[in-house]
């Protein structure tokens, strides 16, 4: 059993010291989990995990605190990250339109986004000239016979580029509205656009004027707007993740710097975000710790976990 060290109620963080009031409600919580997020918290701006991060949640995982990735990358782009530390167990994929067990890869919850939403994204991104993508579940469409989850997009653009060389997934270059026509793709796991941020607006206006509330859209990254079925988030995975687990919300810290990790922030008893996160994100957090670029997580883990 492992208890949070008061120290790091002491601990400066930029300049702040956190309140009397967290102290009180923090110094004898039982924490078992971290529900981490990858991309801007536990990565290096190269999407690398750094030496440091690694060691440190690698210890974590030996001493039983459970490292629980909460991402919108797919499984197959989390492999080596999980594999790096050690973690095993139900975690957090696509936002949380999958949560599956690893690293035997089993799949235990996912909500599909309709695909009527897919083929307006389609029509939108063609008129606007911007890159648009999907995931489909395995055993459907161009490459029915993959483990993984396929990526589909229309164009070998410089944004599909980026896309590869972020996650190590190789899309299918084909058209997206045939392939959502094939009679076992019954809906996809996530849609996305990978656009200047400027233009993420107009989308989200155009796709909420469509859709309305039965569509979640999240920027998850500076460039990619996701949209997915409104019943997804990663609050709503990490509960899932929570019942497998039989983990309370005091027993769990929620880490992220996007708007998508705000949902998991309300189901974890305690929330923290890195110097670089979005404005919104900080202000929402119990504490801010260094940037990823200083693999700040570690000085607030080794804090936390003092003793380890």
């Amino acid at each position: 059993m492992f208890f949070v060290n008061s120290f790091v109620i002491l601990i400066t963080i930029y300049g702040m010291v956190a309140s009397i009031s967290l102290f009180r409600y923090t110094a004898n919580m039982q924490i078992k989990a971290l529900a981490l997020d990858l991309d801007g918290t536990a990565l290096l701006p190269d999407t690398t995990m750094g030496e440091r991060t690694t060691e440190c949640l690698k210890r974590l995982t030996a001493r039983e605190i459970q490292i629980i990735i909460c991402t919108g990358r797919a499984i197959e782009a989390s492999r080596r990250y999980y594999d790096a530390i050690g973690a095993e167990g139900p975690m957090v994929f696509f936002n949380g339109a999958e949560v599956a067990q690893v690293p035997d890869v089993k799949v235990l919850d996912s909500r599909l986004t309709s695909l009527d939403v897919v083929d307006y994204g389609v029509e939108l991104a063609r008129s606007m000239d911007a890159h648009f993508q999907i995931f489909l579940p395995p055993g459907c469409g161009p490459e029915k016979e993959s483990p993984w989850e396929t990526l589909l997009t229309e164009k070998p653009r410089p944004e599909a580029e980026m896309y590869q060389r972020h996650t190590g997934i190789t899309p299918v270059v084909t058209d997206i509205k045939a392939a959502i026509n094939m009679p076992e793709v019954k809906g996809c796991i996530k849609a996305a656009f990978i656009t200047d941020p400027s233009l993420h607006d107009e989308i989200r206006q155009k796709m909420t004027g469509r859709f309305g509330s039965s569509i979640y859209i999240a920027r998850t990254y500076p460039t990619f707007l996701e949209i997915m079925d409104a019943g997804v988030s990663k609050g709503e995975g990490l509960k899932t993740v929570m019942r497998h687990r039989n983990l309370k919300p005091e027993e769990v810290i929620a880490i992220g710097d996007e708007e998508n990790d705000l949902p998991m922030f309300g189901v974890a008893g305690l929330s923290a975000a890195p110097s670089n996160a979005k404005e919104t994100v900080k202000q929402a957090a119990d504490y801010v710790f260094g940037s990823n670029v200083e693999e700040g997580i570690v000085d607030f883990l080794e804090g936390m976990f003092s003793n380890s």
